[in-house]
């Protein structure tokens, strides 16, 4: 399936600082542009870490706590108080990918940058949760054309295809080399589905859920 990608999803207006920037202008600019964190940047624009919400209390609260902590809670400046290496993306991934990504860093955004390694953008979980603002009619459009006609080679019109609320029912009779676990995750793959159900011809309650 053609997912959409990073660069499709990523804001480029992207606020950063240098290693040297002093604590209260980062605070400032969070305050400023309604964001929970900020890139640090090096001289050639290439992120080497990362200022968030989080790393700023640490003034409060880090005091009592050991290192890195507690370095946190005496830092003046972006090179103190930032998360280095910084978790990054390039903008050719897919939502997919992105996603991949934060579950496993547990973050709740990614720093997207060029071939280079220069920072060129941003890409946060809400970012993400757009593919599930398309159209039902877009997702029936692709999963008939791509998973269907296109990766399965069956007719356009082989299975009844309902698209509600990104809830996706097949209805139908599967040639035998169609595994209904097959039809499933490829439909499943479609950016925007939640959910599919393959109902077979002439059985309606037999239906297998994803």
């Amino acid at each position: 399936m053609n997912h959409l990608r990073v660069r499709d999803l990523m804001s480029d207006a992207v606020v950063r600082v240098q290693r040297g920037t002093p604590f209260k202008e980062i605070a400032h600019l969070l305050q400023e542009y309604d964001i929970t964190a900020v890139p640090v940047v090096d001289a050639d624009d290439r992120p080497v870490g990362v200022v968030s919400e989080a790393d700023l209390l640490q003034k409060i609260w880090g005091g009592d706590t050991a290192p890195p902590g507690g370095a946190k809670a005496s830092a003046t400046d972006a090179a103190g108080l930032m998360t280095s290496p910084p978790v990054c993306a390039r903008e050719d991934w897919s939502v997919v990918d992105a996603a991949r990504v934060m579950a496993r860093h547990g973050i709740k955004r990614l720093l997207v940058v060029d071939a280079e390694e220069r920072l060129i953008g941003v890409v946060s979980r809400s970012d993400l949760l757009r593919v599930f603002l398309r159209k039902d009619r877009e997702i029936r459009t692709e999963i008939i054309e791509e998973a269907l006609v296109q990766t399965l080679g069956l007719a356009p019109s082989a299975l009844q295809v309902d698209v509600t609320h990104g809830h996706v029912v097949l209805t139908g009779r599967l040639p035998e080399h169609v595994p209904v676990s097959v039809l499933e995750e490829l439909c499943g793959g479609v950016d925007g589905v939640v959910a599919v159900e393959f109902r077979a011809a002439g059985d309606m309650d037999a239906e297998v859920t994803r």
